[in-house]
């Protein structure tokens, strides 16, 4: 089965709605398909064949966009290269592709003709992943992959014909970079902001007719901080990239923010189990087209359409590598990485739980929980804490805080107060493997 590409199909349908802008300017569908034609046109020009790997630097904005279509329409495979990386990562991926595009400079070439068409097994996208354990690898998805990601994004979030999703999200991540994929196949508008700026978002949100924005656990702090509540054109908040506390769900939805939560990997094209927009604080439910389990170990495993094939397991499952249980009816409860997991005494700690309860505290801004090696427990549970205001909590009073929440065994047995913030991931995610480094050796 052949799948008709989804920009030659929305120019044909809506030429003049707006696809894509930017802090600068805006383009249509028509003249996004022009750009990108231009662009396919120019790597056929360059004997750049079907199937090669094409990199483009991941610089949010309507140039990156064209190429993104243009080395699709090309029938190649996009490769988003992140600005972040050292010389020697950047060296590691280069060193597989066949050409990479100058958004500074646009490609121009003989348009391509039409009729454009994907093989829903193709390879369409190379998404390095973000590294949370080790260095980013490749992970291969394909057009099939974006268009079931997008059909059970729509069934569980609703679909608005005037649909403008924010992304402030970087596009080398599947987060942000999903975005234009999806808005590409509803015909629909993605706004894309270079980064996550506290103004700028809450501008687009309050200011220009933003319906949809993807959001980590810091940016939609950070939108709350700025005031943003009871949003007129808003008509969800998805919010995801890791653990977002159960303080700050509670502080949005008291604002009125229309929050869904979702988790997601790379592996499975983005989105696994959301909360569907009709049942919003209902629980995460898997995607349309996707199935959840639990291992015996307690590993999430992911079955379905979006998952890359790449990334299938031999028992026909995507190990995701984190922890987590499945309800009775259906939902799933992520609990945190697997390898995360601390082994105290012989009991299963889960840092998030225990940072749950460090940000219960109202004083407490950020928190990390971890384990250190220890002789009499195997791991002891450590944690570092930022704190807000003036009149920082001691380790000793946070501890104190801890035990009327958690189990004995789950009480840090330490905690550092720290300037902040947090490591992070450009996603998002805390480092967890590097927090151990903020515990001053005298504070041990």
């Amino acid at each position: 089965m052949a799948i008709e590409s989804w920009l030659a199909r929305a120019a044909a349908a809506f030429p003049d709605r707006i696809a894509v802008e930017d802090l600068e300017r805006a383009l249509s569908y028509a003249q996004l398909l022009d750009a990108a034609r231009r662009i396919g046109g120019w790597l056929h020009k360059q004997g750049v064949g079907a199937g090669s790997w094409v990199g483009i630097p991941a610089l949010p904005g309507v140039e990156f966009a064209a190429a993104l279509h243009g080395v699709l329409l090309a029938g190649c495979v996009a490769v988003p290269i992140d600005p972040r990386w050292s010389a020697a990562e950047r060296g590691r991926v280069e060193e597989r592709l066949a050409a990479i595009l100058e958004l500074e400079r646009p490609a121009q070439g003989e348009p391509l003709s039409e009729p454009f068409t994907y093989d829903p097994d193709s390879p369409a996208l190379v998404i390095h992943t973000s590294g949370t354990t080790g260095l980013p690898r490749p992970v291969v998805l394909t057009y099939g992959n974006l268009l079931y990601n997008a059909l059970g994004s729509a069934v569980a979030l609703g679909l608005d014909r005037g649909e403008r999703w924010l992304c402030a999200l970087p596009v080398s991540h599947v987060g942000g970079l999903t975005i234009l994929t999806r808005s590409a196949i509803y015909a629909t508008t993605a706004v894309l902001h270079p980064r996550f700026d506290t103004d700028l978002a809450y501008a687009a949100l309050e200011e220009q007719g933003c319906t949809l924005v993807s959001l980590v656990a810091v940016t939609l702090e950070r939108l709350l901080d700025n005031g943003w509540e009871h949003p007129r054109t808003v008509r969800v908040a998805l919010t995801g990239g890791g653990p977002v506390p159960a303080t700050l769900v509670a502080r949005a939805r008291a604002a009125g923010i229309p929050l869904s939560l979702t988790y997601g990997l790379t592996q499975a094209c983005s989105q696994v189990a959301t909360e569907p927009l009709a049942a919003l604080g209902g629980g995460l439910r898997p995607l349309f087209c996707t199935e959840v389990a639990t291992s015996k170990e307690g590993e999430i495993l992911v079955k379905g359409k979006t998952v890359a094939p790449g990334e299938i397991g031999p028992d026909g499952w995507l190990h995701t590598g984190d922890r987590g249980t499945v309800t009775a009816d259906g939902c799933l409860v992520v609990e945190g990485r697997l390898a995360d997991t601390i082994i105290s005494g012989g009991e299963n700690v889960s840092p998030t739980e225990v940072e749950e309860a460090l940000l219960a505290h109202p004083a407490v801004k950020e928190a990390g929980a971890f384990g250190l090696p220890d002789s009499r427990w195997g791991e002891a549970v450590w944690a570092v804490v930022v704190t807000a205001g003036e009149q920082a909590p001691t380790a000793e009073e946070l501890r104190d805080h801890c035990r009327t929440l958690l189990a004995p065994f789950k009480v840090p047995k330490g905690i550092a107060v720290v300037p902040g913030p947090l490591p992070r991931t450009a996603s998002g995610k805390l480092l967890r493997r590097n927090l151990a480094d903020l515990v001053a050796d005298g504070v041990r």
